[in-house]
């Protein structure tokens, strides 16, 4: 059992940058890949990054690479998603997610492989 608690959204002009943090309980963090998703108003859910259990490998939706980077340390049970160029299209509940599947290419995107998930934290850029 994995439980994920995000923290750090917030309200940020256009432009500007934030940090999300997702920690997560149990001893078995360190075997699962984590992911990111956002979930804007009347939108679905949709994927936003993900890193392997190790940290070496990361995936990146289309819209977000280059302004995001997502990022873990073991050590402290936290996964990261630092946000940069924040656009108002960026506006989102975003929510951390952990996977034990093996995946790659465009099959890291699909909710259905995520085992936990958190409650969310809402993002909001303003223009």
């Amino acid at each position: 059992q994995v439980q994920l608690v995000e923290s750090g959204g917030g309200l940020v002009q256009a432009g500007g940058s934030l940090r999300l943090s997702c920690a997560a309980s149990g001893r078995t963090f360190s075997s699962y890949a984590m992911g990111w998703f956002r979930q804007a108003p009347g939108k679905e859910r949709e994927f936003v990054a993900r890193v392997s259990a190790s940290g070496f490998i990361t995936y990146y939706a289309y819209s977000v690479k280059g302004r995001f980077t997502v990022s873990r340390d073991n050590a402290k049970n936290t996964v990261y998603l630092q946000m940069n160029s924040l656009k108002p299209e960026d506006t989102a509940v975003y929510y951390c997610a952990a996977s034990n599947t093996i995946t790659s290419g465009s099959n890291v995107g699909q909710m259905p492989t995520y085992d936990y998930w958190g409650q969310g934290t809402q993002v909001t850029v303003s223009s």
